[in-house]
């Protein structure tokens, strides 16, 4: 039997399904919560309400939004020439914050990965492939992280995309190897876009 209250024991076990999130810190966000006043838990309770019920995929980069269309890809000020491809949402922040990228994105959500399951198929590759036959763009960015996963979606890709004559560059490798973009800071990315390369 255990001497947890079930609802407490409940929110250990949700808490630490999130990635990077332990048991103890678990409990320790658990029992803040169980100390905190109400008004905070119910903020934190419809904020993930919110989440789920008002955030889509934009129609055409993938990425989340509160609109069938992101407000990047609905700035006319973005240079549609160029569509950066990342995997991940948080990717195109990590890329934004650097301020020097005024292009369009695609995010894959994931990259290849046989060892998780992750073929292709699981990606948003068909959707890149339809929106590039449907808008002319000059230059595709492959800025999925530089790590085994990483490479192996951009060398797919890269396959993918050569006959339809557009121009594939890479981010240049001020980038550390088995790092995620998220991660890097504004300075780094800077420089792997400036020095970003024909693949």
């Amino acid at each position: 039997m255990s001497a947890l209250a079930k609802p407490v024991a409940r929110l250990i076990d949700e808490f630490s399904r999130l990635p990077g999130v332990g048991p103890k810190t678990a409990s320790r966000l658990t029992f803040y919560l169980l100390r905190a006043p109400s008004e905070q838990a119910e903020a934190l309770a419809e904020a993930l309400r919110d989440l789920k019920a008002n955030l889509v995929f934009c129609r055409e980069c993938f990425n989340i939004s509160e609109t069938s269309v992101c407000s990047i890809c609905a700035d006319e000020r973005r240079d549609r020439g160029v569509i950066c491809v990342v995997e991940e949402p948080l990717d195109v922040l990590a890329i934004e914050r650097t301020g020097d990228y005024k292009g369009l994105y695609h995010v894959l959500h994931g990259a290849i990965s046989p060892m998780d399951g992750v073929g292709p198929g699981d990606l948003r590759i068909n959707e890149l492939i339809e929106r590039l036959r449907r808008q002319l763009a000059q230059e595709v960015i492959l800025a999925t992280n530089p790590n085994m996963e990483g490479d192996a979606t951009a060398m797919y890709l890269a396959t993918l995309l050569r006959p339809l004559g557009v121009n594939i560059t890479r981010l240049g490798r001020g980038l550390p190897v088995g790092g995620d973009l998220e991660y890097a800071d504004e300075m780094t990315l800077a420089r792997a876009l400036e020095g970003r390369r024909q693949f």
